[in-house]
């Protein structure tokens, strides 16, 4: 691999006593920000509890009683806002999704042994995480101009919807933005209030409160430097994989296991390995997502493909792909890649120009390997954690499931490195 591209990954993925392996030199890159933070107590094991695959379901069905309690609630002040803003927001939150934060949070209660606290409120804290997801979509579509969710009309179009319909004057897209903004600020509301409802022992709510607060500041801030990155109109791989880091990798996979396990009483060493494992397979997770965005299939992810190259936003994938093909002398691959970045009308010629063109810099066999890497060494992380049998079992699929999603390797990628 060479010192171009691998620069940024050096100490991703790397715990104490533990880091990434990369064949060739590596260049030295500042590592990710320390995010740790200590339990306020530590607890023996518990016994292990049972595995994660009927959590999605359990959480749905908190999130349909829960939604339906409030849409009431807000009837009683007026039916306007409960049967549009609520009505839409429910729609969205219910409307699908992997599940993957109330996954993990399970997983991880599960790895302390379950103990401490109850079912019911490791459900609801997960129904929290996906009122939180909720706020993060609808804010993201906005500020992408997204057009679609989940095969469904993003927030802001659908509300533009309801203003054509009522005959309403002024600007429609004005309405629908200004709606789904607080839409979003309503599931960030309503996420909180789950949160604090929830039954928790004093020492539990102690324990965990920190790293809810954690969570909530880390998406915006990632968030925030995505948005910045792409006004800036450029970035380096390092920057990418930091961004990558704070807007997905934290919120999506680490926090909410570290949450679980810090729910279930973890001790200092089990949080430790489990903080390895969610660093891994949250990057993992993200890297992948950006796979998918360029070489996925619509149908599956339900949204258009290739947005972030339409939108010029700097991902891990396309600052490889963009200095691979400038120090590597191709000319032809670098005039696409630029001419296709941020350009909103790219067509899907022009979509299948990029694809080539990363292809065949070596970026998207780069990537497929990091992610692949940063998978084992998650896996790896969770075999010499000390956790029950089952809890492990769980927790290893749960990774291989979060990351099946991913488009399938391609042949002429692999095993090449950009150059």
């Amino acid at each position: 691999m060479s010192d171009l591209v691998s620069a940024g990954v050096a100490h991703v993925g790397e715990t104490e006593g533990s880091a990434m392996r990369h064949d060739g030199p590596v260049r030295t890159a500042p590592p990710l920000p320390d995010t740790r933070i200590t339990p306020a107590c530590e607890a023996d094991e518990a016994p292990p509890g049972s595995c994660a695959r009927s959590v999605a379901a359990r959480v749905e069905r908190v999130l349909d009683t829960h939604l339906a309690q409030r849409r009431t609630e807000s009837a009683v002040l007026t039916a306007a806002f409960a049967d549009e803003v609520v009505h839409h927001l429910t729609r969205l939150v219910l409307g699908g999704g992997k599940r993957l934060r109330p996954a993990f949070l399970w997983c991880g209660w599960h790895a302390a042994g379950a103990a401490d606290v109850s079912e019911d409120a490791v459900l609801e804290i997960g129904a929290a995480l996906e009122l939180l997801q909720g706020c993060a979509l609808i804010h993201d579509d906005l500020m992408d101009s997204a057009t679609s969710r989940r095969g469904r009309p993003a927030l802001h179009v659908a509300f533009q919807a309801v203003h054509r319909s009522r005959g309403a004057s002024g600007s429609a897209e004005a309405f629908g933005y200004s709606a789904a903004l607080l839409a979003g600020d309503l599931a960030l509301a309503w996420a909180q209030d789950l949160w604090e409802q929830t039954d928790l022992p004093q020492h539990s709510r102690q324990r965990t409160r920190r790293l809810w607060q954690a969570m909530r500041t880390e998406m915006v801030a990632g968030q925030y430097l995505d948005l910045r990155s792409q006004a800036d109109g450029a970035s380096c791989p390092d920057e990418a994989l930091r961004t990558a880091y704070l807007k997905s990798g934290l919120y999506t996979v680490q926090r909410p296991l570290l949450l679980g396990a810090t729910l279930g009483g973890a001790s200092a060493d089990l949080s430790a390995g489990l903080e390895r494992v969610g660093r891994c397979a949250g990057l993992a997770f993200h890297l992948a997502d950006d796979l998918a965005d360029l070489f996925g299939d619509e149908q599956q992810l339900g949204r258009r493909t290739g947005e972030d190259v339409r939108q010029g936003k700097p991902t891990y994938l396309m600052t490889v792909a963009l200095e691979a093909a400038s120090r590597g002398g191709h000319r032809t691959a670098q005039q696409v890649l630029t001419r296709a970045q941020g350009n909103p009308e790219l067509s899907e010629d022009g979509l299948d120009e990029v694809r080539a063109a990363v292809t065949q810099v070596g970026a998207r066999g780069h990537v497929e390997k990091l992610v692949r890497e940063l998978a084992d060494e998650a896996r790896e992380a969770v075999a010499e954690s000390a956790m029950p049998r089952a809890a492990a079992d769980s927790l290893t699929a749960l990774v291989g499931a979060t990351l099946r999603a991913a488009p399938p390797r391609h042949a002429s990628a692999e095993g090449v490195d950009p150059v």
